[in-house]
C-alpha cells in the first residue's frame, strides 16, 4: 500500500485509505483534508509531485486546483456582500460601467455568480487570459448569448473575470490580493491566486490522464463538475439558443481549447484567472471553505455572518445547464447538491461543504483522469462521512 503522510483521527481512517487506493491504482500524488467544526480531523498526503516520480509530495506541495478556484472567488464576493459593499441584486454595470455595452445593462451580480449571465465562452487566444485589462475588456464588449438570468451555461473561464473585476472595482485590489489580504491571510491558509516565482518549487504540475499528453484538452462539460455528477456530463456543450438576443449571431462561438501544458506554464501560475488558476493544497482549500461550513467563522476569525453564509446557498437556477449538458442547481458561486455545496476542478480536485455537519472535505491531485470514470472525489467524500458518523455517535 502507498505510504501516506500526515495525521488523522482514527475514526476517519477510511479517508487516508481511499487516498492510498488511488495512489496504488496509479495516481502520481495528492492530498486530502477533512475539517469538522473548523478543525482538521484529516490532513494527509502521498505520492509524488512530478510525473517522473522522483520528488515526494510534501506537506506544503501546491497544485493547480482548476475550478475549485471558483469557490474562493465566490467567497471574496460574498464577504463584500456581507460588508454591504456589494449588492448581488445590483447590475454589474453599477460597479463596472463599461460592462453595460452590447445589451448587458440587465446582467446582475448574482447572474455572474450563478453562471446565468450569458457569457460562458472564452473565444480568444489563451495568452489573453494572462492579461487582466485585455481579458476584462473582451468580456465587457461581448453580447450575451441568451437573456441574462433566463438560463444557465457554465462559465468555465469567464466567471472569474466577471466576478473578479467587480471585486477589483469595489476594493481597488486584484482578486488575488483581496483573497490574500482578507481571507487566506487572516486564516493562515496556503492558497494563492497569482503565484509568485518563489513558490514555483512547491508546485506539482498537472499530469495528463494515462495515454494522454500535455496537449490534452477537455470541454467544460467533461472537465469540471462536482464529484457526484461528473460522470453524467456529456463530452460536448449543448446548442445555445441565441434568438432572444438582438443582433446575436445564429450560432454560439467556439470556445478556446485549454491544454494541460497551458496550465503547467509559468504564465498561467503568475496570472490571475479567478475561475481556474488557484494554487493550494487540500488543507488550505478545506480551511478556507470551512468558513461557510461553520457559520462564517473559523479559529476565531469571522469573515461572514450566518446570514451571509445562507445567502451563498440560495438557489439562483435549477435546470439543464447549457454547457455542462446536465441538470444543475446553482447558488451564489457554489453548486448545490442536496444539503451540500461545492465544486470540482478539471482533473479531479474537489471541495464539498456540509453546513449541517459543519464539515468540509477537500481533495487535490496532480493526476488527471478521464472525467467519465473519475470517482475519486466522491470516494473521499463518502469516506469522510463514514468518519463523521462515528464522531457524532
Amino acid at each position: 500500500m502507498a505510504d501516506i503522510q500526515g495525521s488523522y483521527d482514527d475514526l476517519f481512517a477510511a479517508v487516508p485509505a481511499a487516498l492510498a487506493v488511488s495512489l496504488d491504482e496509479g495516481d502520481v500524488g495528492g492530498s486530502v483534508a477533512v475539517f469538522v467544526d473548523g478543525e482538521p480531523v484529516v490532513d494527509v498526503w502521498g505520492g509524488f509531485a512530478d510525473a517522473g516520480r522522483t520528488v515526494p509530495w510534501q506537506r506544503d506541495t501546491l497544485v493547480n486546483v482548476w475550478s475549485v478556484t471558483k469557490t474562493m472567488t465566490a467567497l471574496c464576493a460574498l464577504v463584500l456582500a456581507d460588508r454591504g459593499e456589494l449588492d448581488v441584486d445590483a447590475p454589474v454595470a453599477r460597479y463596472w460601467p463599461e460592462f453595460a455595452a452590447a445589451g448587458k445593462e440587465g446582467v446582475l451580480v448574482r447572474h455572474v455568480l450563478a453562471h446565468t449571465a450569458g457569457l460562458p465562452d472564452w473565444v480568444w487566444p489563451v495568452a489573453e487570459l494572462y492579461d487582466w485589462p485585455t481579458a476584462t475588456a473582451r468580456l465587457a464588449a461581448q453580447a450575451p448569448q441568451w437573456e441574462p438570468g433566463s438560463a444557465a451555461g457554465y462559465h468555465s473561464l469567464t466567471q472569474g473575470f466577471l466576478v473578479g473585476e467587480v471585486v477589483r472595482r469595489i476594493t481597488g485590489r486584484m482578486p488575488g490580493a483581496f483573497l490574500a489580504d482578507e481571507i487566506a491571510g487572516p486564516l493562515g491558509a496556503d492558497f494563492h491566486m497569482g503565484l509568485s516565482a518563489q513558490d514555483d518549487h512547491r508546485v506539482a504540475p498537472a499530469v495528463p490522464p494515462p495515454s494522454r499528453d500535455e496537449d490534452y484538452t477537455a470541454s467544460a462539460a467533461a472537465a469540471e463538475a462536482a464529484p457526484d455528477t461528473a460522470a453524467e456530463a456529456t463530452a460536448a456543450p449543448d446548442p445555445v439558443d441565441r434568438s432572444t438576443v438582438a443582433g446575436a449571431s445564429p450560432a454560439p462561438p467556439v470556445p478556446t481549447a485549454l491544454r494541460v501544458r497551458d496550465g503547467n506554464s509559468a504564465a498561467w501560475r503568475r496570472a490571475q484567472i479567478p475561475a481556474a488558476s488557484g494554487f493550494g493544497n487540500a488543507r488550505s482549500v478545506a480551511l478556507v471553505q470551512s468558513v461557510p461550513a461553520c457559520g462564517g467563522a473559523v479559529g476565531g476569525v469571522r469573515l461572514l455572518s450566518r446570514a451571509g453564509c445562507e445567502r451563498a446557498w440560495q438557489e439562483q437556477f435549477a435546470g439543464q445547464d447549457r454547457r455542462l449538458g446536465m441538470p444543475v442547481s446553482w447558488g451564489l458561486g457554489y453548486g448545490r447538491f442536496g444539503g451540500t455545496y461545492g465544486w470540482g476542478g478539471w482533473g479531479g480536485s474537489t471541495v464539498m461543504i456540509d453546513p449541517e455537519s459543519r464539515m468540509t472535505v477537500a481533495y487535490v491531485t496532480n493526476q488527471m483522469r478521464e472525467p467519465a470514470t473519475d470517482t475519486r472525489g466522491m470516494g473521499m467524500l463518502m469516506a469522510a462521512y463514514d468518519g463523521l458518523q462515528g464522531l457524532r455517535a
